[in-house]
């Protein structure tokens, strides 16, 4: 159920701190449904991940990216 059109919300270097994103929460992982922030930290420490890049948002909601909307 991977919505993603390409894979660079899966790679940790195309998601920099202060990078718009387009993220699944845990909580909406049924439903897939997409809050956007603005990163503030990176909880990822792998170089790629499947299922997107878990990050932290400057509001404190934690989930994996789905798209990055601007850097």
């Amino acid at each position: 159920m991977n919505m993603q059109s390409d894979n660079k919300g899966q790679i940790r270097s195309n998601v920099p701190v202060g990078t718009t994103v387009d993220v699944v929460l845990k909580k909406d992982q049924r439903t897939t449904k997409l809050t956007r922030g603005v990163v503030k930290r990176l909880l990822t420490n792998s170089a790629v991940h499947h299922r997107g890049i878990k990050v932290m948002l400057e509001d404190g909601q934690v989930g994996r990216v789905q798209a990055i909307i601007s850097k």
